[in-house]
């Protein structure tokens, strides 16, 4: 095997690894994110956990947009005054965290 093999091999396992670790990131910072939401909609316990899982998979079928579009729908009708920009500044914050904690474990 060649430097080159050797290399490219190690850049694909780089990659490999990257991407789980931002998958894993994304994922965490979609519960994280949901429990937020329930909670900010008056939501605690199971139901919480019930609607941050339905944010979940509102973002696993559906894609990130719509996980959005869903938490901005359910605050509207419940009255909650935030921002999409307030609500986007969250899910950065919210990301930047999971990231840490991924990396972290």
């Amino acid at each position: 095997m060649t430097t080159f093999d050797k290399r490219e091999q190690a850049f694909e396992a780089q990659l490999v690894h990257d991407e789980a670790l931002k998958f894993k990131a994304i994922a965490r910072r979609n519960k994280w994110f949901g429990l937020w939401a329930a909670g900010m909609l008056g939501k605690t316990g199971a139901e919480a956990e019930a609607y941050a899982n339905a944010v979940v998979q509102t973002d696993i079928a559906q894609g990130a947009e719509e996980f959005f579009r869903k938490v901005r729908a359910d605050f509207d009708k419940a009255g909650v005054q935030l921002s999409d920009h307030q609500i986007r500044r969250k899910l950065e914050e919210l990301l930047v965290a999971a990231i840490a904690e991924v990396k972290g474990a």
